[in-house]
């Protein structure tokens, strides 16, 4: 299904940062309609997830803590794509310093927009089976607190349903790899 319209035009650039891993812009644009506003957006180099799934069909989930949410929550390995980089090259070293675990099987589940309302960061989404545990646990960054959380889907889904905080990328990508999970 593919959408033609007129794109907004833009009447001002008006602000742009550019930190470490994302940029800001706000701009003043026309709409086709005439309307006139300024958006804001987050620009984002785009991220990639992987779905790890052990031999014995545990999912490999972190218990992370997010500054933004002031708390931990539940996630998929993922990590922001490097200038230049393929997205299966980044998340194939992710899944290695984030769990300790290489894949040696993998599947592409798809891509979507994290946030399309104030960000163009796209996510690229994996299934990462085979999986051979590393002999040394792998190196954390400075900035991640991290522990390792083994779930059958089942027990995702229930978590998911019940409320617990999960991240939005990894319950997306859980329901792309679904058809692929024994329960």
């Amino acid at each position: 299904m593919t959408f033609e319209h007129e794109p907004p035009q833009l009447i001002k650039h008006r602000f742009s940062y550019s930190g470490r891993k994302f940029g800001f812009d706000v701009n003043h644009l026309r709409l086709p309609n005439g309307s006139e506003g300024e958006w804001e957006c987050i620009r984002h180099p785009g991220g990639a997830l992987c779905v790890p799934v052990t031999a014995d069909g545990k999912l490999i989930l972190l218990h992370q803590y997010r500054f933004a949410v002031e708390g931990r929550i539940l996630e998929f390995p993922a990590g922001t794509v490097e200038h230049d980089e393929n997205p299966a090259t980044t998340i194939e070293r992710e899944i290695e310093e984030e769990t300790g675990y290489r894949a040696h099987k993998w599947r592409q589940l798809g891509q979507f927009f994290l946030a399309p309302g104030y960000s163009d960061e796209i996510i690229y989404a994996f299934l990462a089976e085979d999986l051979e545990k590393l002999p040394a646990p792998p190196a954390q960054d400075a900035d991640e607190d991290l522990e390792l959380v083994f779930m059958t889907p089942a027990e995702l889904e229930q978590t998911i349903l019940s409320g617990a905080p999960v991240d939005s990328k990894s319950i997306s990508s859980f329901f792309l790899a679904r058809p692929f999970l024994n329960s």
